[in-house]
């Protein structure tokens, strides 16, 4: 039979483990968000700089979709960031860390590959997101 110490310790065990986890995540979201700003700055050269393969404006959503790729990398580090410094997940956080995927989504959404009902049901996710984000804002601030 255990003892409560026995528990103790495979608990502070776990926790350990859980943290080192937790950093490597973090160390490995850092190296994404440094090649996502790899992947964007050569785009931006050779689209500004080299050649002009088509018009920048039609490329604009895909300069969109980088920078937006780099944020919710950055909303994720600090998710991440969050967890290790009050050891729990914050709700509020990654509520808002969806919503900037969805919104990423609806911004390069092409109207003529996708079809009505795609937006629709992107519609409704950020709507009940944003409602989620309300509440658990709410029940945060009392």
């Amino acid at each position: 039979m255990t003892t409560s110490k026995e528990n103790q310790n495979f608990l502070t065990f776990l926790h350990q483990i859980e943290s080192l986890v937790s950093k490597l995540l973090a160390l490995l979201m850092v190296m994404v968000i440094f090649f996502a700003i790899y992947e964007l700055s050569i785009f931006l050269f050779t689209e500004l700089f080299v050649g002009f393969s088509s018009p920048f404006v039609s490329q604009l959503f895909k300069v969109f979709g980088l920078f937006l790729n780099i944020l919710i990398a950055l909303e994720i580090l600090e998710n991440i960031t969050a967890y290790l410094q009050n050891n729990a997940i914050q709700l509020e956080l990654v509520i808002m860390t969806s919503l900037i995927a969805v919104a990423r989504k609806i911004i390069i959404f092409d109207i003529e590959k996708k079809s009505s009902g795609d937006l629709i049901a992107m519609s409704i996710a950020v709507f009940l997101l944003a409602l989620s984000y309300a509440i658990v804002r709410s029940n945060n601030r009392k």
